[in-house]
């Protein structure tokens, strides 16, 4: 059973969907709006879901004068998870495809389908995003980092159960790792808007993390 995707806030996700389809200059496609509301809802999903999905759009609303293509990024958000199968290594670039796909098929645009594909490429979080909207966008990916810490808590508890057919004895160092990996870089977010939000709680969360899965 999916943890906190009930009484979701469905004004909000519809609101998103539509300013995101519009800022592409196109009309909302609601069958398309239901197949993305499925994914995340799907059973083998326990942090990847519409909660995370909701979070996300939250955080992204009153940044979104940051963006230079504010409705690429918030198409690009509702794509980034949308393939999400435990144990495969290409969820991203699969779930990118997807939106480039989408977007070219809404907007008729090809250079603004590329950038989009891209956008959901970098939530790869293997390197550097290059360029201000991707910086935005992975800044509100990241941004459950950042959370409250019974947030914080709650998130470590779905990833966990996301991989739990992993025993502890592989799982425990690899997240460990993991964690540590985004704990050592300079900062953790890349505009100064996250980084004033979140970065502080972000290590204090990461660093009790680290030292709870060393034990």
């Amino acid at each position: 059973m999916q943890t906190g995707t009930s009484a979701l806030p469905q004004t909000l996700l519809q609101r998103s969907w539509q300013r995101a389809c519009l800022g592409l200059g196109a009309t909302p496609d609601e069958a398309l709006f239901g197949r993305l509301l499925d994914a995340y809802r799907e059973p083998q999903r326990h942090y990847h879901t519409l909660q995370h999905l909701s979070e996300c759009i939250a955080l992204l609303e009153p940044a979104l004068p940051l963006a230079e293509q504010a409705g690429e990024v918030e198409f690009a958000l509702w794509f980034h998870d949308a393939v999400y199968e435990i144990g495969r290594h290409d969820n991203e670039l699969v779930s990118a495809q997807w939106a480039g796909r989408a977007a070219l098929e809404l907007s008729g645009d090809p250079a603004s389908a590329t950038r989009i594909d891209a956008l959901v490429m970098a939530t790869q979080h293997a390197a550097e995003p290059a360029t201000r909207d991707a910086q935005l966008l992975v800044d509100v990916d990241l941004g459950i980092l950042g959370a409250s810490p019974g947030r914080f808590d709650q998130y470590e508890t779905q990833v966990r159960a996301e991989y739990a057919d992993v025993p502890d004895e592989v799982f425990r160092p690899r997240r460990k790792a993991l964690l540590q990996t985004f704990l050592a870089r300079p900062v953790l977010y890349g505009t100064s808007h996250f980084r004033a939000l979140r970065e502080a709680p972000a290590r204090s969360n990461l660093t009790r993390s680290i030292a709870a899965l060393a034990r």
